[in-house]
């Protein structure tokens, strides 16, 4: 359900740019994309416009990326949106929204990494730009992002159940051994880090077979690693894993990969779900989500921790 009552348009997109931020007001406007909880608004070919449409928590998010996303862009490999303004709410549009820089390419789920080593590489390097100690003042993931993955362990194991009433796994006793193991693996002791927190293939852009950006940081936050090194085996084609840990540093210790399997495993339940809906036209469906959730647990399945 939509939370956000006015109907968005580009003819609202420059009213409210006429209002704060007259200088882009005659920049050609044209729809970009309607994600889980804003809708994006390209901005000439550059900028682009994020409104909160879809959920409450939208503003919140929002808030977050234009407080944190400039502090930690300068420090990572691959562009990432950044915030360039602030929108208040007001009478024409009672909710804040962004302008942040455009970032070019085609998400993951549509167009996946092909490039093995290269993809590797490139989603290594970036996790360990962002991966460093968040001050005490970070925000904290929602969902259990971030935390122990006990937390979420009784939810999980009711999705491994429901997604196998559905038909979507074959074999659900074995992907609930993956869970069990990662929940039964030690905590992490170390600082909290930074950590995007919601890489799933749509949020992680392409081009000639690689990664070349990274996208909706609204989930933010600090934390384990392990849920954002779980996108590992969701993003990364066949052949890939080994190269990755090889590459990402300092390198991850055992725990932390049976963690991260854990998380890839939520990851997978997600977007069998969402690419189930997607199949049959349910609303919030992406088909295109399907594939990839497939395709990681197949990789998990035949791979160790």
């Amino acid at each position: 359900m939509t939370s956000t009552e006015t109907e968005i348009t580009a003819e609202l997109v420059v009213a409210l740019l006429r209002e704060q931020h007259p200088d882009l007001a005659g920049r050609p406007v044209r729809l970009g994309a309607r994600g889980w909880d804003n809708q994006l608004w390209r901005l000439g070919d550059d900028l682009a416009v994020r409104l909160p449409w879809a959920t409450e928590r939208s503003d919140e998010l929002l808030r977050k990326e234009h407080a944190w996303l400039p502090v930690l862009a300068p420090g990572l490999p691959l562009p990432v949106p950044v915030p360039e303004r602030f929108g208040e709410p007001s009478a024409r549009f009672p909710r804040p929204w962004t302008v942040t820089t455009w970032v070019p390419g085609t998400p993951g789920d549509r167009a996946p990494a092909t490039r093995t080593d290269h993809a590797a590489e490139t989603l290594a390097a970036f996790l360990a730009a962002l991966h460093r100690p968040a001050p005490d003042s970070a925000p904290t993931g929602g969902f259990g992002r971030g935390g122990p993955l006990s937390a979420i362990s009784d939810g999980v194991t009711e999705s491994i159940a429901t997604v196998a009433g559905q038909g979507l796994i074959d074999d659900p006793d074995a992907v609930l051994a993956i869970w069990e193991d990662a929940v039964a693996a030690p905590a992490w002791d170390g600082p909290a880090l930074w950590l995007h927190g919601d890489l799933h293939p749509a949020n992680v852009l392409t081009a000639d077979g690689s990664f070349c950006g990274v996208i909706d940081f609204g989930d933010l936050c600090s934390g384990d690693p392990a849920g954002d090194l779980g996108s590992a085996w969701v993003l990364l084609p066949d052949g890939a894993l080994d190269r990755f840990h090889a590459v990402y540093g300092p390198a991850a210790d055992p725990a932390t990969r049976r963690r991260a399997r854990g998380w890839a495993v939520v990851q997978a339940l997600t977007g069998l779900s969402v690419g189930d809906a997607g199949d049959h036209g349910r609303p919030g469906g992406k088909s295109s989500w399907g594939p990839p959730a497939r395709a990681s647990l197949r990789r998990l399945l035949e791979t160790a921790a």
